[in-house]
């Protein structure tokens, strides 16, 4: 599938998505694999849920979530990216209680069954308002009564007080949407579409977050 937006940096090249693990490695200064760990323990897994993933690239964070998962659980993952579908069916070819489907996240989509829980990992805010609110409005309407969703993303900061170490960067790696996405009251965008709790966990001097909202 084509880029659809052009200045979103979600979109992968063939070749960033090739390599995007070594690349968020590199990036993290090789601590992403312990904060995705952490991040992945808060969402308190049960045996038998049925998880969603979205933008779920390599499956490198749904082989934690599975790690929680009896053979009753399922997890479903969703990606464009026909590189990242390789990697993660590979990963996942001797698991009967994982799948994948290629389909754009911001889009709408029906499954005859829902899910207990649905998690995006540092995607949504690479995307246009509207496509975010497609994406959410997908999301409610394939979790079950009481479901939660968690978004694995940047919180809520001014880019002025980022230490200029950091916002740099920030500036240099990040699309325009980005920088919109950080501005906004998530958990008052959530209430809108039917979620009504909300927990947070703060990651990397609070500039990221995993944000559990629950229907």
């Amino acid at each position: 599938m084509g880029k659809l937006y052009k200045d979103s940096r979600v979109e992968l090249t063939r070749f960033t998505a090739a390599h995007y693990d070594s690349i968020m490695n590199l990036m993290s200064l090789g601590y992403y694999a312990h904060f995705i760990k952490k991040a992945v323990s808060l969402m308190h897994i049960q045996p038998e849920d049925k998880i969603l993933d979205l933008g779920c690239g390599t499956g490198r964070n749904a082989h934690l979530m599975v790690s929680y998962l009896s053979e009753k659980g399922r997890l479903l993952g969703m990606d464009i990216s026909y590189e990242m579908e390789k990697q993660f069916r590979s990963r996942f070819k001797q698991f009967t209680n994982v799948s994948f489907l290629r389909q754009r996240i911001d889009q709408p989509f029906e499954f005859t069954e829902t899910f207990d829980k649905a998690f995006i990992s540092f995607v949504i805010h690479g995307l246009p308002h509207e496509a975010r609110e497609e994406t959410i409005q997908n999301i409610t309407d394939h979790l079950k009564p009481g479901g939660k969703f968690f978004i694995l993303d940047y919180n809520e900061f001014t880019l002025r007080d980022m230490p200029l170490y950091m916002r740099v960067p920030f500036k240099i790696m990040e699309c325009p949407h980005a920088f919109d996405f950080i501005k906004r009251d998530w958990k008052e965008i959530l209430k809108d579409f039917g979620f009504q709790t909300f927990q947070e966990h703060l990651f990397f001097w609070n500039y990221a977050r995993l944000l559990e909202a629950s229907l």
